[in-house]
């Protein structure tokens, strides 16, 4: 697997989630609303190897369902519905959706383990992309889709009750405070997600940013709809921490939250081993969806 570049690692944090170094803004013409989004499509060029993965396995892996002409957002009158899934995969099996796949390690992994159940990667950086198409061409997986589009604008247009799972692992944590709004974990993001998934379905959220796990428990544990039903303690500071008082965690009041045990069907990809190599904690969380009070 090849080393993608200093700004693309940066901007894909993670294995994994479609975040970047700073959010766009889109104006509509007649009304200064501003969408705040958590990524950049900074797309470097695909090397010779990864553009021959995009010719070969785009038509197969590939959905379109973007808005087109660079645009990111979900085209005017899709739906993500169980009819869709079942004429995309030929099937009405379970659908998982990993929000923000990076290099489609873990995805892929989970695909051929899991030939019983559909996957939906979401990624929006091409280099990411290419190496999922590739991953998955290789091994002829047949329960795999790639989606380039923001998972935001994809989950306010899935019909209810059509996901299984939805994972998002390692997501940029934006670490200003000031950009913690650019956040994928959000309660607009949550109540939709929580809208798509089938009874008791799961979203599944790991990082190895502590003040990122503050902000998922800050947002999800008194969430209506949602349960947390980790049973590890964890000890947290309560005072977000930000690039210029990190080193200031430590002295800062703490206290207890719960989360849950490492999600055994994660694979221990190149950046979790780079976070425990380290010396970072991993934070894995399990909310699971309850009927709204």
């Amino acid at each position: 697997m090849t080393e993608p570049n200093a700004a693309i690692e940066q901007a894909q944090n993670t294995q994994e989630a479609p975040d970047a170094l700073e959010a766009t803004q889109t104006t509509a013409p007649s009304h200064p609303i501003h969408k705040v989004l958590s990524f950049v499509r900074r797309s470097a060029r695909l090397d010779p190897r990864l553009q021959r993965a995009w010719d070969n396995y785009a038509d197969t892996y590939l959905l379109d369902i973007a808005a087109g002409n660079a645009r990111l957002d979900v085209r005017e009158g899709f739906a993500l519905s169980k009819e869709y899934i079942q004429s995309t995969w030929g099937n009405s099996n379970p659908l998982i959706v990993e929000i923000g796949t990076g290099q489609g390690e873990n995805v892929v992994a989970a695909a051929a383990a899991h030939p019983e159940t559909n996957f939906l990667a979401l990624e929006v950086y091409d280099p990411g992309v290419a190496h999922t198409l590739l991953l998955a061409g290789k091994q002829g997986l047949t329960n795999i889709r790639i989606a380039q589009v923001n998972a935001a604008e994809l989950f306010k247009v899935t019909e209810p009750s059509t996901i299984a799972e939805v994972w998002t692992f390692f997501p940029d944590p934006w670490p200003k405070k000031k950009h913690h709004k650019r956040r994928i974990v959000q309660s607009e993001l949550a109540g939709n997600i929580h809208n798509a998934l089938a009874d008791d379905g799961v979203w599944r959220i790991a990082t190895d940013i502590e003040d990122y796990a503050l902000h998922v428990h800050e947002v999800m544990d008194h969430l209506d709809g949602w349960q947390n039903i980790g049973t590890i303690t964890a000890s947290l500071p309560l005072e977000h921490v930000g690039k210029g008082n990190a080193d200031m965690a430590a002295d800062m009041p703490h206290a207890d939250f719960t989360e849950s045990e490492r999600f055994s069907g994660r694979v221990l990809t190149n950046f979790e081993k780079k976070g425990l190599e380290a010396g970072r904690v991993i934070h894995d969380f399990t909310y699971q969806a309850v009927a709204l009070r």
